[in-house]
């Protein structure tokens, strides 16, 4: 497992190390090889200080380019990244195709990695991204969590039973210590049970299954959405007081899991505004309508975690973390999954000259 202080690890000496042992081979990384290495605690520690670099402004980051498929009903996402003080360069090839489980028995997120030596642009390593997706998005609304629910916060929620949802409640475990969790999705109610019990199981923490998205809701301090929802699945009406959200699942122009009184009244911290400007429905349709304009973003993460702006203002704020996906969060977390794989002897070397 990787350590807690592996972003310590990452120094200049070492990374000059890793980048001279790179130019012979490169490091090809499977899934099961990713999932060796990685742990949330870890993965949330390197992510943040991603966060932070990107909000001191030693980090290059494009905007994605989203490629629809419709003919597929899928989605291709290309993201590059240079994270100058961590020394990690690469970008990730992603997709989002919803038809895959039900017709080829493959997730939903599929994705690639391929990181470069920043001395010489060569490949060090290439890697599975679907694992670390699901990872490193958890991770994040972890760290909002971390920075933006009320230091008493006890019952949380979860609205989504699939892979991102694992990670998500891994994170939110992390972040704080809960005494229930409740669950709902549209899955089958022993399919939600079995989850419920599978995350009872690993994180020691009571799972129960609730008999709507509503009655979940209504119990959360805090509240992670991990839904493919196109149109809102919560009300604002339904949030108590001071409940922290995390927006994790819609992920397009279209799609929205936030109604617009939420949007409207919440402590809105993005993971970048721009890149939500761009892509985050929760966003976009209510600001086509004229009920919601950009100024009610409080700020970014990075901020946040660098103290510049504040997650929470007051213990009766409903605030709202809303992500999209970064990639630095890619990069951070391959560049950290490739240094442990390294010192654990994992992965399969290879050259793409031979």
């Amino acid at each position: 497992m990787l350590v807690s202080g592996i972003s310590a690890e990452l120094d200049t000496q070492h990374l000059y190390v890793l980048h001279l042992e790179a130019r012979d081979m490169a490091i090809l990384l499977t899934k099961s090889d990713v999932m060796k290495v990685l742990d949330m605690k870890s993965t949330m520690d390197i992510v943040e200080r991603a966060f932070a670099e990107l909000h001191g402004g030693s980090a290059l980051m494009p905007q994605r380019t989203p490629i629809p498929v419709p003919d597929h009903h899928g989605l291709a996402l290309f993201m590059p990244a240079l994270i100058k003080e961590m020394g990690a360069l690469g970008a990730k090839v992603v997709t989002v195709y919803p038809d895959n489980p039900p017709k080829y028995g493959l997730p939903t997120v599929l994705g690639v990695i391929i990181l470069l030596d920043v001395q010489t642009g060569e490949p060090i390593a290439m890697m599975d991204g679907g694992f670390l997706t699901a990872m490193r998005t958890g991770s994040v609304s972890g760290i909002a969590t971390k920075y933006m629910a009320n230091p008493d916060a006890k019952i949380g929620a979860i609205l989504g039973s699939g892979v991102q949802a694992r990670t998500q409640v891994w994170a939110m475990c992390e972040a704080k210590k809960f005494e229930k969790i409740w669950a709902f999705s549209i899955d089958p109610p022993e399919k939600i049970d079995a989850f419920c019990a599978e995350m009872n199981d690993k994180h020691n923490v009571e799972f129960e299954r609730a008999v709507s998205g509503e009655a979940a809701v209504r119990e959360a301090d805090v509240l992670t959405l991990a839904t493919s929802a196109a149109e809102p699945i919560i009300s604002y009406d339904w949030l108590k007081k001071g409940c922290h959200i995390n927006g994790i699942g819609s992920h397009a122009p279209h799609m929205r899991e936030l109604d617009e009184k939420t949007v409207c009244n919440a402590r809105i911290i993005a993971d970048q505004k721009e890149a939500c400007l761009a892509e985050s429905g929760d966003f976009i349709i209510p600001m086509k309508e004229g009920k919601w304009n950009e100024s009610m973003i409080a700020g970014d993460l990075g901020a946040v975690v660098t103290g510049a702006v504040k997650g929470r203002t007051g213990p009766d704020e409903i605030t709202l973390f809303k992500s999209n996906g970064l990639a630095i969060q890619d990069m951070s977390t391959a560049y950290a999954v490739l240094t442990k794989a390294k010192e654990m002897s994992v992965g399969t070397e290879f050259s793409f000259s031979a």
